[in-house]
């Protein structure tokens, strides 16, 4: 086979996926407290505060400067 063929229906099969719609009876499910992501989005955001204050390292999230906590 030619590699572009193999690789184009290698591309279909991995676009295709299985993702599926959220029913409108499940939004209230999903919508609840325990089942975000960040809980508590406060709390989330000191803790990257911290994290990037004490890596003293800059990229990957959303601090900028030099990580000595004057950012």
């Amino acid at each position: 086979m030619n590699d572009r063929v193999l690789m184009g229906l290698l591309m279909l099969t991995l676009m295709s996926g299985c993702a599926s719609n959220v029913k409108p009876w499940e939004r209230g499910t999903l919508s609840r407290a325990e089942m975000q992501w960040v809980s508590d989005p406060m709390e989330a955001q000191l803790s990257r505060h911290v994290y990037f204050s004490k890596e003293a390292s800059t990229g990957g999230g959303e601090a900028v400067g030099g990580g000595c906590g004057c950012n």
